[in-house]
């Protein structure tokens, strides 16, 4: 369509010149004494119009000619320009493939290259950048080659390329010089300077994902867990961890927090810490209990930390593993002599539910034992015997048999309960 209009105007436009022309009968007449000279104004339409055209070729190139030093300047700066960009990216690729010695040099080319720039006078908008960068990939080269007073020396000289207000520049360039900052310091053991780095980020950088992982690592390292707790729950919520494994990273620091704990007063503390879902992890709750019979704390407070764990089990048998059903079950074995009448009604109502469960059959007869009921306590521990494969609940058992006969003097059972107890022992 469009070569289709540009031929009808060519059309137009010859038609328009072969009517005007054809016809113009004007002539110019120019008088130069004593000369006269007559010329036909299509003549000298044409003249001027070729005139016209040899005066603009004409300064055309003289402006070319002129131009030839700009032009030579301006093609060496491109020049060096292509190589500094060159040894930037060599130096990349250099480092990715684990030549840090060829990195280094590379990066230090650019260096040289920008300097050069400089001082011809060449101002590259991004040059702040290049520097920062180059500086950058010469201290991962250095830590990488264990040079840590070259690396110290261009990590400085980058945070102060970045830190030039003088210069338009995106501010992300400081704070990823300040995240391999740390991740470096981190690399060395240093977890107070790793934090110390990462402090120095604005508030928004501070919660990004790859700041909360490196804040994660230091505070462990550092073992501030309670404040490797909180980023751990800030990364669970990103969703940096799949939902199994922050599941286990809070898990295992609740625990460690918990471990923490010297006396019933900052165990305390430490729970209160903790947020409610937290609580209700069988695994940090079973924790929490065995520390408080450790620590000879509460004894009563701890069963109440115990009950979601035990209601759970109750609910759905499998609901808990075996290795948690079995620490429950010594959790709250612990703390028999003070049991209340409630939670005896627990026990008793779980193991006639259960009448198959070996480590409710014996959790229920330890408490019949407690509270002086031989024959119900020998009957259920003699079940549980049969059934236990915990070896300690199975020792236990039979050393409480064993007793129990004693206290008949039945001396056959008694000594038939201390050799299968021995038996375990010996294994």
């Amino acid at each position: 369509m469009r070569a289709a209009i540009w031929l009808l105007a060519l059309f137009a436009v010859a038609a328009a010149v072969a009517l005007f022309a054809g016809n113009n009968q004007g002539t110019i007449t120019v008088f130069w004494p004593p000369w006269r000279v007559d010329l036909s104004l299509n003549l000298v339409l044409v003249i001027l119009l070729v005139a016209f055209v040899l005066l603009h070729a004409a300064l055309r190139a003289l402006a070319a000619l002129f131009s030839l030093p700009t032009q030579a300047r301006q093609w060496r700066l491109q020049q060096k320009e292509r190589t500094l960009h060159a040894a930037l990216l060599d130096a990349m690729v250099q480092l990715i493939s684990g030549r840090f010695s060829r990195a280094r040099k590379a990066a230090q080319a650019a260096l040289t290259q920008e300097k050069t720039l400089a001082a011809l006078g060449a101002s590259l908008p991004q040059a702040q950048q290049v520097r920062v960068l180059s500086h950058l990939l010469a201290a991962e080269s250095a830590q990488a080659l264990q040079d840590k007073a070259a690396r110290d020396a261009h990590l400085q000289q980058a945070l102060n390329e970045s830190a030039d207000r003088t210069v338009l520049a995106s501010p992300e360039t400081r704070e990823g010089v300040q995240l391999r900052a740390a991740r470096w310091a981190l690399e060395d053991r240093d977890a107070a300077a790793a934090l110390a780095r990462l402090e120095e980020l604005p508030q928004g950088a501070q919660r990004r994902t790859l700041a909360l992982r490196l804040r994660l690592k230091a505070a462990r390292q550092d073992r501030r867990t309670l404040e490797a707790l909180e980023t751990a729950r800030l990364l669970a919520k990103h969703r940096a961890f799949s939902d199994a494994a922050a599941q286990s990273i809070v898990r295992g620091l609740a625990t460690e927090l918990l471990s923490g704990a010297h006396d019933p007063a900052q165990l305390l503390r430490a729970w209160t810490e903790l947020d409610a879902s937290e609580r209700e992890m069988p695994e940090v709750a079973i924790h929490a209990a065995q520390r408080m019979v450790a620590l000879r704390g509460d004894l009563a407070l701890a069963r109440g930390w115990l009950l979601p764990a035990w209601e759970r089990m109750v609910a759905n048998p499998r609901g808990l593993g075996d290795g948690l059903r079995v620490k429950l079950a010594r959790a709250l074995e612990a703390g028999l002599d003070s049991v209340d009448a409630e939670w005896l009604a627990r026990i008793e109502s779980a193991q006639r539910n259960n009448p198959r469960d070996a480590n409710l059959q014996y959790l229920a007869g330890m408490a019949c034992m407690k509270r002086q009921l031989w024959g119900k306590a020998q009957q259920l521990l003699m079940q549980a015997g049969m059934g236990l494969q915990d070896t300690e609940l199975y020792r236990r058992a039979w050393l409480a048999l064993a007793q129990l006969a004693e206290d008949r003097d039945d001396a056959e059972q008694a000594a038939e309960a201390w050799k299968r107890a021995a038996q375990v022992e010996n294994s």
